[in-house]
């Protein structure tokens, strides 16, 4: 199991961004939530397989369709944390 934090930069709020990285999240077994950020990105804590982190990862950057452009992707690692499910947070 491995725990990253991720940001992702440009046309991602307002596009059913967060919802397209809950439901990516669920059909990759991750766990963690997902948020939108006042300067216009999204932060998303997710945990699960390294091989699950990769197939997720690989969504986000293409994000969720015509209406999206995902410019930047920053991946931290940071500590396990405890959660069953993957929500959305405001």
């Amino acid at each position: 199991m491995k725990a990253i934090e991720v940001d992702v930069f440009g046309l991602v709020q307002g596009v059913g961004f967060r919802w397209f990285a809950q439901r990516t999240a669920q059909q990759h077994n991750i766990v963690g939530w997902v948020s939108n950020q006042t300067d216009g990105s999204v932060k998303i804590q997710a945990q699960g397989s390294q091989s699950d982190l990769i197939d997720f990862l690989s969504m986000l950057e293409k994000g969720p369709g015509c209406y999206s452009r995902v410019d930047k992707v920053i991946t931290t690692n940071i500590p396990l944390f405890e959660t069953n499910d993957f929500a959305i947070r405001g």
